[in-house]
C-alpha cells in the first residue's frame, strides 16, 4: 500500500470495519523521544477545529492534568493516546484536507464527542501528516473512523455516516469499553452524571437480548428494525451476527469436529459446508470460510447454490463489508457466478 500522502485515498460508502487481527498498534509506539513537532494549525486555521467544551484543539501532547477532548494525532503523541485508552475510549478519525466529506465528518464527531462530557476523546489524524497510521489501519478510503480501547483497535466505520448512525456507534463503543473495564471520564462530575444517548428502541431490545443470550429474540428485534427502515445498515449487520451466534450456540465441540469431517468427505453437502464456513469465520479463519462457500457455489446449481450465496452475503456482513477479505471474496463470487 503506497503512502496516503502520495496517493489520495478515495471516498467510500459507510461500512462497518473489521480489524480483528489486522493491526499491531505496538508498531506505532514511540521507541524514543521524537524531535519537537512543528506547532499545529490554530483552531481558526484548521477545518472543523473548534474545540468542544472550550478546550484548545490540536494540542501536540496529551497532558495528564488537562486533556482536550480533541487531539491532533501525531507520531509524537500517539502512544499517549493509546495509554489514555485504558481510561476512556479514544475515537480516531482518519481524514484528509482534500476530502470535504472527511472534514464534515470530523466536525460531526467533534460535536458528538462533546455531548459525552469527557467519556470519549477524539483523535483527528490527518493521513498526509501521519501516513504510518493510515497504513497500520489499512485505510482504503477517507474518512475512516476507528477507536482504541485498552490499547486495542475497535472497528467503527469507513466512509460517510449520518449523525444518528455515529451516535449509535459511539453508544455501543461505550458499552464495549465498560465491558472491558474502561469507564473513566475526563470531564469531572458533570460527565459522571451524563449518560450516553439511548439506542433506538429495537436496537436496545436486540442488545438486551444478546446480553441475556437470547439470540432468537435479538434477531427478531433486528428484523423488525429492518422492516421499519430497510436501509438500517447497523441492524443488517447485527442480524447477520446474531444469526451466526445462534447457529454456533447449537454446536458442541464434538458436533463441530464431526461437521468438519463430514464437510471434508462430502464437499457438495450443503449443510456441512455452511456449518464449517460458520465455524471458520467465527474462529478467525475468515478467508477459509468465505472461500469454502465460493467454491461450493462454483460447483453447484439450483436452490442449493442460491442458499449458499445468501449465506455468503450474510457472512460478508458479519466480517464487515469494508474488509479486504470480503472484497476479494466478492470478486471470486462474481467470477464463479458470471
Amino acid at each position: 500500500m503506497s503512502s496516503p500522502a502520495s496517493r489520495p485515498v478515495p471516498p467510500a460508502a459507510a461500512n462497518p470495519l473489521n480489524l480483528r487481527g489486522a493491526i499491531d498498534l505496538s508498531s506505532l509506539k514511540q521507541r524514543s523521544a521524537p524531535p519537537a513537532a512543528a506547532a499545529p494549525a490554530s483552531a481558526a486555521e484548521r477545518p472543523g477545529a473548534a474545540a468542544p467544551g472550550g478546550a484548545e484543539a490540536g494540542s501536540g501532547s496529551v497532558d495528564a492534568g488537562q486533556r482536550p477532548l480533541r487531539v491532533d494525532v501525531t507520531e509524537g503523541n500517539f502512544q499517549d493516546l493509546v495509554e489514555l485508552s485504558a481510561q476512556v475510549p479514544v475515537v480516531i478519525a482518519l481524514w484528509a484536507t482534500y476530502s470535504p466529506e472527511s472534514v464534515q465528518l470530523l466536525e460531526t464527531l467533534e460535536r458528538l464527542v462533546d455531548t459525552y462530557a469527557g467519556r470519549l476523546v477524539l483523535g483527528a489524524a490527518d493521513i498526509d501528516v501521519f501516513p504510518q497510521l493510515a497504513q497500520a489501519f489499512q485505510v482504503q478510503a477517507v474518512p475512516t473512523a476507528v477507536a482504541v480501547v485498552k490499547g486495542q483497535p475497535v472497528p467503527l466505520f469507513q466512509g460517510g455516516a449520518d449523525e444518528a448512525q455515529i451516535r449509535s456507534l459511539l453508544d455501543e463503543l461505550l458499552k464495549v469499553a465498560a465491558a472491558n473495564g474502561v469507564t473513566g471520564s475526563l470531564g469531572g462530575a458533570a460527565a459522571e452524571e451524563a449518560g450516553p444517548a439511548p439506542l433506538p428502541p429495537l436496537h436496545q431490545a436486540a442488545y438486551d437480548a444478546i446480553e441475556a443470550g437470547d439470540y432468537d429474540a435479538a434477531a427478531t428485534a433486528y428484523r423488525q428494525a429492518l422492516n421499519e427502515m430497510p436501509s438500517d445498515s447497523l441492524a443488517k449487520a447485527g442480524l447477520a451476527q446474531v444469526e451466526l451466534m445462534a447457529r454456533l450456540q447449537k454446536l458442541s465441540a464434538q458436533d463441530s469436529e464431526a461437521l468438519r469431517t463430514l464437510a471434508a468427505d462430502e464437499p457438495d453437502n450443503l449443510d456441512a459446508q455452511l456449518g464449517v464456513a460458520d465455524l471458520d469465520v467465527a474462529g478467525g479463519h475468515v478467508e477459509d470460510g468465505l472461500a469454502r462457500l465460493v467454491s461450493f457455489i462454483g460447483r453447484n446449481f439450483g436452490p442449493e447454490r442460491e442458499t449458499a450465496r445468501i449465506r455468503l452475503l450474510e457472512l460478508f456482513e458479519v466480517v464487515g463489508t469494508g474488509d479486504e477479505r470480503v472484497s476479494k471474496a466478492r470478486q471470486a463470487l462474481a467470477r464463479v457466478l458470471f
